[in-house]
Protein backbone atom coordinates (compact mmCIF):
# COMPACT_ATOMS: atom_id res chain seq x y z
CA UNK A 1 0.00 0.00 0.00
CA UNK A 2 1.34 3.60 -1.28
CA UNK A 3 0.60 6.38 0.86
CA UNK A 4 0.79 10.13 -0.67
CA UNK A 5 2.15 12.62 1.39
CA UNK A 6 -0.65 13.68 2.76
CA UNK A 7 -2.04 10.38 4.03
CA UNK A 8 1.35 9.81 5.73
CA UNK A 9 1.08 12.70 8.21
CA UNK A 10 -2.39 11.89 8.85
CA UNK A 11 -1.26 8.21 9.77
CA UNK A 12 1.49 9.43 11.86
CA UNK A 13 -1.04 11.84 13.29
CA UNK A 14 -3.41 9.27 14.18
CA UNK A 15 -0.81 7.60 16.19
CA UNK A 16 1.05 9.48 18.54
CA UNK A 17 -2.53 11.60 19.13
CA UNK A 18 -3.56 9.00 21.78
CA UNK A 19 -0.13 9.58 23.48
CA UNK A 20 -0.46 12.90 23.14
CA UNK A 21 -3.49 13.54 24.90
CA UNK A 22 -2.48 11.13 27.30
CA UNK A 23 0.75 13.36 28.23
CA UNK A 24 -1.34 16.59 28.17
CA UNK A 25 -3.55 14.83 31.11
CA UNK A 26 -0.74 14.84 33.05
CA UNK A 27 -0.27 18.64 32.88
CA UNK A 28 -3.63 19.68 33.20
CA UNK A 29 -4.61 22.12 36.30
CA UNK A 30 -6.10 19.74 39.13
CA UNK A 31 -9.61 20.47 39.62
CA UNK A 32 -11.43 22.45 42.52
CA UNK A 33 -11.84 20.00 45.23
CA UNK A 34 -7.93 18.81 44.95
CA UNK A 35 -6.93 22.61 45.44
CA UNK A 36 -9.75 23.00 48.45
CA UNK A 37 -7.67 20.05 50.74
CA UNK A 38 -4.62 21.67 49.84
CA UNK A 39 -6.48 25.44 51.14
CA UNK A 40 -7.57 23.06 54.09
CA UNK A 41 -4.23 22.05 54.89
CA UNK A 42 -2.95 25.41 55.30
CA UNK A 43 -5.94 26.08 57.82
CA UNK A 44 -5.27 22.94 59.69
CA UNK A 45 -1.81 24.76 60.00
CA UNK A 46 -3.16 27.97 60.99
CA UNK A 47 -5.13 26.58 63.66
CA UNK A 48 -2.34 24.89 65.13
CA UNK A 49 -0.43 27.99 64.99
CA UNK A 50 -3.04 29.73 66.51
CA UNK A 51 -3.84 27.66 68.94
CA UNK A 52 0.23 27.36 69.98
CA UNK A 53 -0.39 23.65 69.20
CA UNK A 54 3.81 22.68 68.26
CA UNK A 55 2.50 18.83 68.21
CA UNK A 56 -0.23 19.44 65.50
CA UNK A 57 1.70 21.80 63.64
CA UNK A 58 4.55 19.20 63.48
CA UNK A 59 1.95 16.54 62.53
CA UNK A 60 1.56 18.87 59.44
CA UNK A 61 5.19 18.64 58.42
CA UNK A 62 6.86 15.49 56.58
CA UNK A 63 9.87 14.32 58.95
CA UNK A 64 12.27 15.83 55.80
CA UNK A 65 10.45 19.03 55.57
CA UNK A 66 12.46 22.09 55.65
CA UNK A 67 11.33 25.35 57.43
CA UNK A 68 12.88 29.42 56.56
CA UNK A 69 10.53 31.28 59.27
CA UNK A 70 9.80 34.98 59.11
CA UNK A 71 11.09 35.37 62.57
CA UNK A 72 14.49 33.54 62.08
CA UNK A 73 17.63 33.97 60.10
CA UNK A 74 18.76 30.52 59.87
CA UNK A 75 17.28 27.15 57.78
CA UNK A 76 15.32 24.94 60.14
CA UNK A 77 15.65 21.08 58.69
CA UNK A 78 14.66 18.80 61.45
CA UNK A 79 11.40 18.00 64.07
CA UNK A 80 13.64 19.53 66.78
CA UNK A 81 14.25 22.43 64.74
CA UNK A 82 10.95 23.57 63.66
CA UNK A 83 9.42 23.24 67.19
CA UNK A 84 12.04 25.54 68.64
CA UNK A 85 11.57 27.78 66.00
CA UNK A 86 7.26 27.48 66.91
CA UNK A 87 8.33 28.06 70.45
CA UNK A 88 9.92 30.52 69.84
CA UNK A 89 7.73 32.49 67.90
CA UNK A 90 5.27 31.78 70.16
CA UNK A 91 6.91 33.36 72.89
CA UNK A 92 8.07 36.10 70.73
CA UNK A 93 4.21 36.80 69.51
CA UNK A 94 2.07 37.03 72.85
CA UNK A 95 -1.52 36.56 71.95
CA UNK A 96 -0.88 35.96 68.35
CA UNK A 97 -3.34 34.57 65.43
CA UNK A 98 -2.57 33.89 61.97
CA UNK A 99 -5.11 34.53 59.15
CA UNK A 100 -4.59 33.86 55.27
CA UNK A 101 -4.78 36.14 52.68
CA UNK A 102 -5.29 35.23 48.98
CA UNK A 103 -3.91 31.80 48.29
CA UNK A 104 -2.41 30.78 44.33
CA UNK A 105 -2.63 26.90 44.81
CA UNK A 106 -0.95 24.75 41.87
CA UNK A 107 -0.69 20.65 41.69
CA UNK A 108 1.41 18.58 40.00
CA UNK A 109 1.07 15.23 40.86
CA UNK A 110 1.41 14.20 44.19
CA UNK A 111 3.21 17.64 44.88
CA UNK A 112 1.37 21.03 45.19
CA UNK A 113 2.00 24.77 46.08
CA UNK A 114 0.41 27.13 47.92
CA UNK A 115 2.06 30.59 47.69
CA UNK A 116 0.21 33.96 49.18
CA UNK A 117 0.51 35.96 51.97
CA UNK A 118 -0.80 35.88 55.81
CA UNK A 119 -1.12 38.44 58.68
CA UNK A 120 -0.08 37.31 61.84
CA UNK A 121 -1.84 39.26 64.54
CA UNK A 122 -0.14 39.88 68.53
CA UNK A 123 -0.29 41.91 70.95
CA UNK A 124 3.11 43.56 72.11
CA UNK A 125 3.27 46.16 75.47
CA UNK A 126 -0.41 45.95 75.94
CA UNK A 127 -1.36 47.12 72.13
CA UNK A 128 -2.38 45.20 69.05
CA UNK A 129 0.11 44.65 66.40
CA UNK A 130 0.09 42.71 62.77
CA UNK A 131 3.04 41.40 60.69
CA UNK A 132 2.21 40.77 57.47
CA UNK A 133 3.82 38.13 56.07
CA UNK A 134 5.06 36.35 52.47
CA UNK A 135 4.73 32.61 52.13
CA UNK A 136 4.90 29.34 49.98
CA UNK A 137 4.01 26.15 51.45
CA UNK A 138 5.57 23.12 49.02
CA UNK A 139 3.46 19.76 49.92
CA UNK A 140 3.83 16.29 48.77
CA UNK A 141 0.76 13.86 49.49
CA UNK A 142 1.90 10.62 51.31
CA UNK A 143 -0.56 8.50 52.09
CA UNK A 144 -3.51 10.60 51.24
CA UNK A 145 -2.75 13.48 53.26
CA UNK A 146 -0.97 16.48 52.19
CA UNK A 147 2.79 16.93 54.02
CA UNK A 148 4.73 20.37 54.26
CA UNK A 149 7.82 19.47 52.95
CA UNK A 150 9.17 23.05 52.47
CA UNK A 151 7.74 26.26 54.21
CA UNK A 152 9.29 29.89 53.18
CA UNK A 153 7.85 32.54 55.13
CA UNK A 154 9.22 36.24 55.24
CA UNK A 155 8.13 39.69 56.08
CA UNK A 156 6.42 41.67 53.54
CA UNK A 157 9.04 44.46 52.38
CA UNK A 158 8.24 48.50 53.14
CA UNK A 159 7.49 50.12 49.68
CA UNK A 160 10.63 51.61 48.20
CA UNK A 161 10.72 55.17 48.96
Amino acid sequence: MKLSLAGSVLFCAALTLPITLAADETRKPAGTAEKETVAAAAAKWAEAFSDEKPDRILALYDKEAVLWGTLSPKRRDSAEAIRDYMMTAFASLPGHKVSFGDQLIRIYGDTAINTGYYTFSFSKDGESKTLPARYSFVYVKRNGRWMIVDHHSSAVPAPPK
